[in-house]
């Protein structure tokens, strides 16, 4: 399945800008995730990079961020606290919510597995937690600091090293580690569990899973994670517990398993409403499936290119086409082509060749850009060509489109095929 990951940013418990990536399927996600990173990492970080792009593969889009003071976030990690953790991850269940759809599988990493345990009551909409190398209690994390934990107790604050880099921590962080109450959360908590761990992780213990499972109810799993490491390092490592959970997320979230791809014929393009409803589409084209949707002012959701982008996008790329194999046949030094187009309706009035005298004239205006060392003879010749590319000439000559009813049970969405989330 084809995915695309899109950068987003959006306002956070304290007020910053956080810095967040979505990675989703072309096709109307399934089931939307929520991500939370290890202690002092980042949204970027290997395996949870590994861990989203293999979820949206399978249906699942992933909204990992980076939390307030880290990565490309704005503000300070010395302000910050666990509790201010928790609330990032709430507003970026919210703006999930009010965006795309309410994210009903939360994923943890680490310290990140401790906060979305910590977040759950306050997302509704989760029904289904996983933990991955969780600590059981948010004050696990203080034997990270070591010798510094001292420092920071009697001087207030302290700089640290975590992981190659130096982080400032004040005395409110370690405060605030204290008991969240996560095992009567766990106890009270309705959404199924998954618990991954390693029973080598040199970082936070064996134990800590043990206590995360026990104090939980049913529906729980455990997966042991062998040999890896607590970062899960290996890509192998991280493509498994996204492989694994995606199985599982599939017994516990409300899906609905997406239409199978439609039977058609090389030259056919199937065109069909998205699971999700609304505007959004889904274009089956020459073997790939293709996005199409509306801006939201317009009703849509924006899950892809709305009719008139993949219009304009076709005579776009039909130009660049026609002229690289131009110029390719007639070795003209063109190093690259650029076109930009843009597409609007004027009155027949103020189109001085215009054919028509009433109503309305659609005009795409292409602007052409082409690079290399070419003389002004060899650009305005690129520029006639242009205008031979066959899109253009489809658009500019009279053209035909006939309707019919398909009675076949061929031309009928599939409920039964394709795979689930």
């Amino acid at each position: 399945m084809t995915i695309v990951s899109e950068r987003i940013t959006f306002t956070g418990g304290q007020g910053e800008q956080l810095a967040a990536r979505l990675d989703r399927p072309t096709q109307t996600p399934c089931a939307y995730a929520l991500f939370a990173h290890c202690f002092t990492c980042g949204k970027d970080i290997p395996a949870a990079q590994r861990i989203a792009r293999t979820l949206a593969e399978t249906g699942i889009a992933v909204l990992r961020f980076d939390f307030t003071g880290l990565g490309h976030s704005e503000g300070e990690f010395a302000n910050t606290n666990f509790s201010a953790n928790v609330d990032d991850l709430v507003v970026a269940a919210n703006h999930l919510e009010s965006t795309y759809d309410a994210p009903q599988l939360l994923i943890g990493h680490s310290l990140g597995g401790a906060a979305v345990i910590a977040a759950s009551p306050r997302i509704p909409s989760a029904r289904a937690i996983a933990t991955i190398g969780a600590p059981a209690d948010p004050a696990h994390v203080q034997h990270l600091l070591g010798e510094k934990r001292d420092e920071v107790s009697e001087h207030g604050e302290a700089t640290v090293t975590l992981g190659g880099r130096s982080f400032r921590v004040r005395k409110h962080f370690l405060d605030d580690l204290g008991d969240h109450g996560l095992e009567r959360i766990l106890s009270a908590s309705r959404a199924a569990l998954m618990v991954f761990h390693s029973p080598i992780d040199n970082v936070v213990g064996i134990e800590n899973a043990s206590t995360i499972f026990t104090s939980a109810k049913h529906p729980k799993s455990f997966v042991s994670l062998d040999d890896a490491d607590h970062l899960l390092s290996g890509r192998a490592d991280a493509q498994y517990v996204a492989r694994v959970l995606g199985a599982w997320a599939d017994r516990h979230i409300a899906s609905e398993a997406p239409a199978a791809e439609p039977e058609a014929d090389h030259d056919d393009v199937v065109v069909r409403e998205a699971d999700g409803g609304g505007l959004a589409n889904v274009i089956f084209a020459e073997g790939h499936r293709l996005p199409a949707d509306e801006p939201k002012a317009v009703g849509g959701t924006e899950t892809g290119p709305s009719p008139y982008g993949y219009l304009l996008g076709a005579l776009g790329a039909c130009t660049s086409m026609t002229l690289r194999m131009y110029a390719e046949r007639k070795s003209l030094p063109l190093e690259n082509v650029q076109v930009r187009l843009s597409h609007s309706r004027i009155h027949a009035k103020d189109c001085a060749d215009c054919k028509s005298e009433t109503g309305h004239v659609d005009v795409i205006r292409r602007r052409i850009a082409v690079y290399g060392d070419l003389s002004d003879s060899q650009r305005e010749r690129l520029l006639t060509i242009a205008d031979k590319c066959p899109v253009h000439r489809t658009l500019t000559s009279e053209t035909r489109v006939y309707s019919e009813l398909d009675s076949s049970d061929a031309g009928a969405p599939d409920a039964s095929g394709g795979a689930g989330c």
